[in-house]
């Protein structure tokens, strides 16, 4: 599913990612744990394709097979919209939107129907037990229910992958527990591969694997 090798990063003179190597399977949920700082947050951004890794080093990044730095920016664009979802600390939900409409937004960029990307949209909500608040802008939310219409957002397009950058971060401690549990259920039901990095031990303990980053590469 991902295949990682030598990525750096450098900005400026700061050497922030030193060599990482990475491979991930999929169905797989493999967490990323480290101090602030290590650079967990910028290999997520650059195996998410938001942001690119060092091109004065000779590096490989694949996702589905497909060689990353190969793709036009138009092409990449493309390629994350269908294969790649996002989880992050703060929702990032559009406040003038409803919840359903927020969910569809990646969808409507896909070029999908507004009837398919609804019923789909709904479909999620529901799943994540969303059934009544469909209609309900963010600020008329939960923070547990605004994460999970993000997550919701994340899985409109049937990615293959989900990266997570802290997801119960903002988060009370049952929230976050809900949250922790969604994914696994989700892995069940939908197969995606799930990168999460978090400083949340338990929710790291869970996963099937746990990654430990420390100055800029894996230990």
């Amino acid at each position: 599913m991902i295949k990682a090798t030598n990525i750096h990063k450098y900005f400026d003179n700061l050497h922030v990612l030193k060599g990482v190597n990475l491979m991930v399977n999929k169905g797989e949920i493999v967490s990323i744990v480290g101090p602030s700082g290590a650079g967990k947050t910028t290999l997520l951004q650059i195996l998410g394709t938001l942001d690119k890794a060092s091109k004065n080093e000779d590096y490989n990044l694949e996702i589905n097979a497909t060689e990353i730095k190969s793709l036009s920016d138009k092409k990449l664009a493309k390629f994350r919209n269908e294969h790649i979802g996002f989880i992050f600390q703060f929702h990032q939900l559009l406040p003038e939107f409803t919840a359903l409409e927020n969910v569809c937004l990646p969808a409507f960029i896909k070029g999908t129907k507004k009837i398919e990307a609804e019923k789909r949209a709904k479909e999620l909500l529901n799943f994540l037990g969303l059934e009544e608040r469909h209609d309900h802008k963010p600020n008329e939310l939960s923070g547990g229910e605004q994460q999970r219409v993000a997550v919701a957002r994340a899985l409109i397009n049937n990615p293959d992958l989900i990266f997570a950058d802290e997801p119960s971060g903002n988060l009370d401690s049952e929230s976050a527990e809900n949250l922790h549990h969604l994914f696994f259920k989700l892995r069940e039901e939908f197969g995606q591969t799930f990168v999460i990095v978090t400083h949340n031990e338990e929710l790291a303990n869970m996963a099937d694997r746990k990654l430990v980053m420390v100055d800029g590469n894996f230990v």
